[in-house]
């Protein structure tokens, strides 16, 4: 199969879906790999490390769509990609079409077979959301300590303080690989936790982390309450392919401190928060009623070297499970994630 990696054009994203490792064992197990010249070049890989592994460079992405059958791409296709996107392609990236219904009919109506990053499962997990998930979460703790310090706007506070003084509070929506890995972080720095989740068992895990982790069910007046006094809020609920739901009320906000900080990382699929907007990298920040907002929806792609590596290792097994031709629509993990096919919608998720 011919295998094309497009350069990303989202604002400021920098990964790139394969690194040249990876592109090496397609091209062993027989495959054609097409990179778009300078697509590797943010993440740390010259076209020159493509090369050497027998990776064929595009001049172009008119030229890498033509060629290619399967596109890999780490965000969605933006209008300019659209127009190169044919009925004939396989689109493989992540899309968050639950939140982007213009983006559905522009899929529909090309009439390829889409599937989703997010919607591939595995035994309930999502194996290709994962490592960005993990990665989300720590930069929302990194971010947030950033912007509570005075000259940001923020509060002033030192997240995990110091002897004599009181730790910064931070307030986690969702405990699961995004909220898990925040809460990791923000604990181990010395913050005081709370983590609101549905799941028992993974409020028992997250409250091992130590004794300045409280874990507790999720309940709208008790999250009401912790919000008030929280100096960093960091949103992470998800329910995979669906819009997150809003946890977070325009009232909740209005009764947190001016200078307090709001990481939404349920943004691609929507928000957390009522007042969450997507926002970029180009301009990340926005304040509603003293609180700023961080809402980029992109956020690994602030570490592209890190993103690409760890999306790259997940990612080449199931690129050589569609390579095999026409016989990956008989892989029933493959054929549930197809979002998009021929002009339908096909994902459960999309369809309620």
């Amino acid at each position: 199969m011919n295998i094309g990696i497009p350069k990303e054009t989202k604002p400021l994203e920098g990964r790139i879906a394969l690194i040249p490792a990876a592109c090496a064992e397609l091209i062993k197990a027989g495959h054609r790999v097409w990179v778009e010249t300078g697509a590797g070049r943010a993440s740390g890989y010259p076209d020159e490390d493509y090369r050497h592994f027998g990776v064929t460079i595009a001049q172009d992405a008119t030229v890498l769509f033509q060629a290619a059958e399967l596109l890999l791409k780490v965000k969605e296709p933006t209008a300019d990609e659209l127009a190169l996107l044919t009925a004939d392609h396989i689109l493989f990236c992540f899309l968050h079409l639950a939140v982007n219904e213009a983006l559905t009919d522009e899929l529909r109506s090309i009439g390829l077979c889409a599937i989703a990053f997010e919607t591939v499962a595995v035994e309930g997990r999502l194996p290709l959301l994962a490592p960005m998930s993990n990665i989300a979460g720590r930069i929302a703790v990194q971010v947030g300590t950033h912007l509570l310090h005075a000259p940001q706007g923020g509060r002033g506070v030192l997240l995990g303080g110091i002897d004599g003084s009181e730790p910064g509070r931070v307030v986690v929506l969702g405990g699961g690989v995004a909220g898990g890995n925040a809460t990791r972080l923000a604990a181990a720095g010395g913050a005081q936790v709370t983590v609101f989740d549905r799941n028992p068992q993974v409020l028992d895990g997250l409250r091992g982390l130590g004794a300045n982790v409280d874990a507790r069910a999720a309940d709208p007046d008790q999250i009401a309450a912790t919000l008030a006094y929280a100096d960093l809020v960091i949103g992470a609920v998800l329910i995979p392919g669906q819009r997150a739901p809003q946890v977070i009320t325009e009232a909740m906000i209005r009764a947190m401190s001016a200078g307090s900080v709001v990481v939404d990382i349920s943004v691609d699929q929507g928000g957390c928060v009522a007042t969450t907007r997507p926002t970029t990298y180009d301009d990340p920040t926005y304040v509603v009623d003293g609180v700023t907002h961080f809402t980029v929806t992109n956020m690994p792609g602030a570490v592209p070297r890190t993103g690409s590596q760890a999306l790259s290792s997940v990612l080449t097994p199931w690129v050589l499970r569609i390579a095999v031709g026409d016989s990956w629509r008989e892989d029933e993990e493959l054929v549930a994630a197809i979002n998009v096919d021929q002009g339908e919608v096909i994902h459960p998720a999309l369809l309620a």
